[in-house]
């Protein structure tokens, strides 16, 4: 009996040291800058979220920031939020008036007697109206960066009906990309030390 609570105690005091496995380095995750392997999660929103979500992923990865993975427990914060692609018809009607005038006179006269006068004008006006309709896309997506703790780290709100070169889509995503550079870089300089050389001290005056 003596031996099976010796064995008991020596075993929880072993159990007592042992050391806990480290959170890994997510756990320190407390910034922009801490970001270095990213996961972007599936987007809530309608038919078109999902393709929202994979050129949102490519231009991410243009940018060089970050490790983009599939693997959610690798990563050390999560992009997560919602996003979609409408299409819609939008109509308007254009007036146009258009006025003419004519007019004309004739008069005549004697040396001293006016022997009469006519004169005659006219008018008339007409408008045209146009019912136009043009198909148009809109895209959002609002998205938020997440560590494991769920801290939101950095978010953006970003929409586009289209831009020249780009549908409204990938122009959606291209805004997040260079929104997310920008605030890096922001970020960036804000924590780097100054290095400013102090000024020499100047000599004393004689």
């Amino acid at each position: 009996m003596k031996l099976l609570l010796c064995s008991l105690f020596f075993a929880s005091m072993a159990l007592s040291q042992e050391v806990k496995p480290s959170t890994g380095a997510n756990s320190s995750v407390e910034s922009l800058l801490d970001v270095r392997r990213l996961y972007v999660g599936d987007l809530v929103g309608g038919l078109q979220a999902s393709a929202l979500r994979e050129l949102i992923i490519a231009s991410l990865n243009s940018t060089k920031l970050f490790i983009l993975t599939d693997n959610e427990a690798r990563a050390d914060a999560v992009l997560k939020g919602a996003a979609d692609d409408k299409e819609f018809t939008d109509t308007f009607d254009t007036y146009e008036a258009q006025t003419g005038r004519d007019s004309l006179g004739k008069t005549g006269s004697a040396l001293t007697t006016k022997l009469g006068s006519m004169t005659g004008a006219s008018s008339m006006g007409e408008t045209e109206s146009h019912h136009n309709k043009e198909h148009k896309h809109e895209a959002y997506a609002t998205v938020r960066l997440c560590n494991k703790d769920g801290d939101v780290l950095w978010s953006t709100t970003q929409e586009s009906l289209g831009a020249k070169f780009r549908g409204a889509s990938a122009d959606v995503a291209a805004k997040i990309a260079h929104q997310i550079s920008l605030d890096y870089e922001r970020a960036r300089k804000t924590e780097e030390p100054d290095v400013t050389p102090a000024s020499a001290p100047t000599a004393p005056k004689k």
